[in-house]
């Protein structure tokens, strides 16, 4: 915040474990610029819904509570105000905040000060315009004292925004004094120890005198600490890099119990935690790509159209091309670890009604042997709208119980499945009540954990289970994508590369994990429940899928779903 206002710095950086007070830095700025200093704020988001955000929950009670700005700016619903959740007029300025994939939030005018929130999450390209970023910063050429903030967890080393960001700054770190020794020293977490068994007990062990530091005395040393530059910067750029030891809101034990679960979680929840706790990036390999022939030969004695014994429930993903359906269904277990039921390409126009959806619908009602000998149905199914999309939706629309229609988005950051939204409209152009949803899927996540499970070869958490019988050409499609790195004016990103090759089988891949994500997998489903209910029907006749939340999505097609339960 000192940077924020010294004159001799234009550019400040903050690169962060979470909350640690980013946002709250950011709002303190545009505090201090309604009240000391009136001029042109400009506060970018990662996306406009972010942006709605900040003005709703963040910024508007600060100006509530803090009675300087009450009294500068008028309440948004008072008459002739001038104000809107996403422009503040106060004397001397104005604060307009915009999403990333706004273009229209972008648009040439000059602004003085730019405030970017989450950079690293930030759209590549704001439409045609290029770099919404960039296009901010150049906003504030005209002005001798403009000032430019950027702060964000980072993400994936080589295509993280932040991480350039900080580089090309004098990259300062905060270097505390050790209570035995008083040797400064930044906090890393290769000095954090621990008893075997016990995080709680975990401590800071000083690398230069070996001394143990407990959390007690954190809060002192924080007190006694100063920012230090650690590298050669340009005049008026000051970088700042915290991670999540400095909190005083977490403990040594609270870090490392979170560091041990992410690492039972396997590679996806670990990289969040070096992410979110370390405020550093991770690094991914890059244009490796698994040999079909070595997963191929990892093929296990059971039989196509079977489930094996971890598998609990099962979800479809299915990928529509001009000619034909690419199918798979996937059964899931404890850990996600999962094993394949069925691959196929059912062959015909998919923009006639009949023939190819009839085909379909066979193979999504049909039962699958569990081998305690209960039948199996696909419990939730997805399936692109890409191709044939309002064959798709008509399809989808008639089985929206347990079919869904999605989108692949492959925005850097984006969760595998986010809220849906409506699609269909009516003659008046307003939403159909009862229409199709669409659920959009972050592609790019989905293949790289597909990709590093593939890696996987002992049976547990996460492993990818193949049966015997498999067609080459589904291992050939399955690994058929490579990550390389691209430029958008100028700013580095990792994208999927087929190079021309056939890759259906790992888009169905990515459609049937998202189905299960829908499901709950990973946050509220109840293995417990779901292995219960196995138990008890084996033996039986009982052909009814398992009992999988939401409700709604529990049955097999062409069962309707009654008031009171299923």
């Amino acid at each position: 915040m000192d940077a924020c206002s010294d004159p001799a710095i234009e550019t400040v950086i903050f690169m962060s474990s979470s909350q640690v007070g980013k946002t709250t830095i950011l709002k303190a700025v545009v505090g201090y610029y309604i009240d000391q200093d009136p001029t042109l704020i400009l506060v970018i988001n990662p996306t406009l819904e972010l942006a709605e955000t900040f003005s709703k929950d963040r910024l508007a009670p600060m100006i509530r509570d803090t009675p300087c700005l009450r009294t500068k700016i008028a309440d948004p619903k008072a008459r002739d105000s001038g104000n809107t959740l996403l422009a503040k007029h106060f004397p001397g300025g104005r604060i307009t905040i915009v999403g990333s994939n706004s273009p229209a939030g972008l648009a040439a005018r000059p602004i003085r000060v730019v405030l970017v929130d989450e950079a690293s999450r930030c759209a590549r390209s704001a439409g045609t315009e290029g770099d919404p970023i960039a296009l901010g910063f150049k906003r504030t050429r005209t002005f001798w004292n403009r000032k430019k903030v950027m702060c964000s967890t980072p993400t994936i080393r080589g295509e993280c925004r932040i991480e350039t960001a900080y580089q090309a700054t004098d990259q300062r770190r905060y270097f505390v004094p050790c209570p035995r020794c008083r040797e400064y020293q930044v906090l890393e977490w290769r000095h954090v120890t621990w008893p075997k068994g016990k995080p709680a007990e975990a401590v800071y062990q000083c690398p230069h005198c070996g001394g143990e530091i407990g959390d007690q005395e954190k809060l002192v040393m924080l007190r006694s600490g100063e920012w230090r530059p650690t590298a050669e910067g340009p005049p008026g750029a000051a970088g700042f890099h915290l991670n999540e030891l400095y909190s005083p809101w977490s403990t040594f034990g609270e870090i490392t119990s979170d560091f041990l679960e992410a690492k039972r979680g396997g590679r996806e929840t670990l990289q969040t935690w070096v992410n979110t706790s370390l405020g550093e990036t991770w690094e991914e390999d890059q244009g490796e790509r698994p040999e079909w022939a070595t997963l191929m030969a990892r093929a296990e004695p059971y039989q196509v159209l079977s489930v094996p014994t971890g598998g609990l429930f099962l979800t479809s993903g299915i990928d529509v091309q001009d000619d034909r359906l690419a199918v798979v269904i996937v059964a899931w277990g404890r850990g996600e670890e999962s094993w394949r039921v069925y691959w196929g390409e059912l062959y015909g126009d998919p923009s006639v009604e009949g023939g190819v959806w009839t085909q379909l619908d066979d193979l999504l009602s049909r039962g699958y042997e569990h081998e305690n000998g209960v039948l199996l149905h696909v419990t939730s199914a997805a399936i692109d709208s890409g191709h044939h999309t309002h064959h798709v939706y008509n399809y989808c629309r008639r089985r929206a119980e347990r079919v869904m229609a999605v989108k692949g988005m492959g925005q850097l950051g984006r969760p595998i499945i986010t809220p849906a939204s409506k699609v269909e409209v009516n003659y008046k152009g307003t939403r159909i009540k009862n229409g199709v949803v669409l659920w959009p899927i972050g592609v790019d996540g989905a293949k790289r954990q597909i990709y590093h499970r593939l890696k996987t070869t002992e049976p547990g958490p996460g492993c990818m289970h193949f049966p015997i019988g498999l067609p080459e050409d589904y291992y050939q499609q399955l690994t058929a994508e490579t990550l390389v790195t691209r430029y958008t004016h100028g700013v580095p990103y990792t994208e999927w590369h087929a190079g021309g090759r056939r890759n259906e089988a790992l888009d169905c891949e990515v459609y049937a994990y998202a189905a299960a994500i829908r499901l709950g997998m990973g946050k509220s489903l109840d293995w417990g429940r779901l292995e219960q209910s196995l138990a008890l029907r084996s033996g039986s006749a009982d052909v009814n899928p398992p009992m999988v939340p939401p409700a709604a999505m529990a049955q097999p097609v062409g069962r309707r779903m009654r008031s009171r339960g299923i």
